[in-house]
């Protein structure tokens, strides 16, 4: 018996000193299964259409499957949310949108609790950064952004328009160009991207505001016109539309998307993904099919992002505030 718990106190002394380095050797084999990337919409959208390409960069680089897992709902809080709340062992991980800022405010705004705070996320790094795109479907009777304003004008509330929900990415340009030009319009939320798209090409909603990797093949075969965007320079995609400043309605706004990890992840895991995710954002491959569907790769590593995001997530709060509470 004396020999037995003599054997047990060295087998429990030599695991106290394995323990930080026993952790330290898991974090250097990481990753040793696949990982989730969390996409918190559902297909169809610009979260979506950079995502499958990064995962399959990602999975190259890592030498380990990226899976892709689209969970839409509450305008992406529930997939954000899944996320933010996720194990912090790099195994799962984040591609979300520009409205991943605005969501915890909307919350606040409306009196309830946010589904996740932004510290509980940590930035790897940005992929895109789009001005959204005033559409419309091709058949309308508007050619240009000053007939749109006009119509709108004449007749207010007897159109409407789509968006991805709520304080969502395609709401909130919206509402900006709504404050920016004087008119009304009545709003339609959707789960995503994809079926706003849906919508406005089956007739259920007159316009939206999207990002251009969601919209540009319909503007190309001929289903859509696009009238204006968001930006300060021309679009890569659309040279030729102009944007909303340059037609007199000064409202700017961009649809980034970026890789984030739960607060706590690893130092050393969160590094190995920072090198991951700058080789994907210059993978050949990677730049080409995103860049078909519109969007051109506009990268920024954890530091420049996480000073980028700061400043973009305060000014997203203020055109929340200025929305006030919407049902």
């Amino acid at each position: 018996m004396n020999q037995r718990r003599h054997l047990l106190t060295i087998a429990a002394a030599l695991l106290a000193l394995a323990g930080p380095h026993a952790g330290a050797l898991a974090q250097s084999n990481w990753p040793e299964k696949p990982i989730t990337m969390i996409v918190p919409f559902p297909p169809g959208g610009v979260a979506d259409a950079v995502a499958r390409p990064v995962a399959e960069a990602l999975g190259k680089e890592l030498r380990q499957t990226v899976v892709v897992e689209n969970r839409g709902g509450a305008g992406g809080a529930t997939g954000n949310s899944a996320a933010a709340r996720a194990a912090p062992d790099g195994y799962t991980i984040l591609m979300s949108l520009s409205s991943i800022s605005i969501l915890p405010e909307a919350d606040a705004l409306l009196g309830r609790k946010p589904a996740y705070t932004l510290d509980q996320l940590k930035p790897i790094a940005r992929f895109t950064a789009d001005p959204t795109v005033l559409v419309v479907r091709a058949e309308s009777p508007w050619k240009t952004v000053a007939e749109f304003v006009a119509d709108m004008k004449k007749r207010p509330g007897a159109f409407n328009y789509g968006s991805s929900g709520n304080y969502g990415t395609m709401h909130v340009p919206m509402e900006m160009l709504k404050a920016s030009a004087g008119f009304s319009m009545v709003h339609i939320p959707y789960t995503g991207a994809g079926p706003a798209v849906l919508a406005l090409l089956g007739g259920q909603v007159d316009a939206l505001s999207s990002g251009p990797a969601s919209v540009v093949q319909h503007i190309r075969s001929g289903k859509l016109r696009a009238l204006a965007h968001w930006g300060d320079k021309p679009l890569a995609a659309l040279p030729e539309v102009p944007s909303l400043t340059q037609a007199g309605f000064p409202a700017q706004f961009a649809q980034w998307s970026a890789l984030f990890v739960p607060a706590g992840t690893p130092e050393p895991i969160v590094q190995r993904l920072r090198e991951a995710a700058r080789k994907a954002a210059a993978d050949p491959q990677v730049v080409s099919t995103i860049g078909r569907a519109g969007s051109p790769i506009e990268y920024l590593d954890a530091p420049e992002f996480q000073a980028y995001w700061r400043n973009d997530a305060a000014k997203m709060v203020e055109a929340v505030r200025r929305i006030g509470k919407v049902d």
